[in-house]
């Protein structure tokens, strides 16, 4: 299977492609612990775009499970997830469809003084380098992103669960977009107990 060279998420900032239906695009958590936001748009019509509470509804659950596909504002499937080496036994993966990707107000409700990265201005300036403007910035799948639920309803922001290597594979069912963030969130410890984001890699294989 041939595939693409190894493209960098740099850490704290974006990366976007075009991938062709049938391919297969590995996400690799190259330091471990890195959560990567991640968004899909159809090609021909950026309006349409992987929803994560359209996908929750569409598979019953909060978190995909290897053979599942993630669905479109239009109920249409468009991301496959075909491998997840995060998966012990016969359980999901930990990767969050809950949170809103970050923006200049979370920093700001984190007290962060003055301008932060975050997912929001990583999408955007990810498809402007393929000339694109994303219609709106859609809830991402956060892969490997760890928010565990309670019983009680209540979530919480723990480092995630994946080793240096860890990678989940992806294959398109339409011709789209897809766009990473390497979340740059250091206040809190999504990104592991250091809070020191790190860049991610990814790689698209031939249909």
């Amino acid at each position: 299977m041939t595939s693409s060279s190894l493209l960098t998420i740099p850490a704290r900032g974006g990366k976007a492609a075009f991938v062709e239906a049938g391919q297969r695009v590995r996400v690799i958590n190259t330091h471990g612990q890195q959560v990567v936001d991640t968004w899909a748009f159809n090609r021909a019509d950026l309006k349409e775009f992987m929803s994560m509470e359209h996908s929750r509804t569409f598979l019953s659950r909060i978190m995909a499970r290897v053979g599942d596909s993630m669905a479109t504002n239009h109920r249409r499937p468009i991301l496959t997830l075909v491998e997840d080496t995060t998966v012990e036994g016969n359980t999901a993966g930990i990767h969050d469809t809950l949170l809103a990707a970050c923006d200049r107000y979370r920093y700001e409700l984190l007290d962060c003084e003055g301008y932060h990265d975050n997912c929001t201005d990583n999408l955007a300036a990810a498809l402007a380098e393929l000339g694109l403007t994303p219609p709106e910035t859609p809830s991402p799948w956060n892969l490997f992103m760890n928010i565990p639920v309670a019983g009680d309803g209540s979530v919480s922001f723990v480092a995630p669960v994946s080793k240096p290597g860890d990678y989940v594979t992806l294959r398109a069912e339409m011709d789209c977009v897809i766009a990473f963030s390497a979340c740059p969130q250091d206040i809190v410890p999504i990104n592991g107990v250091n809070c020191i984001p790190t860049e991610a890699h990814f790689q698209i294989f031939a249909a």
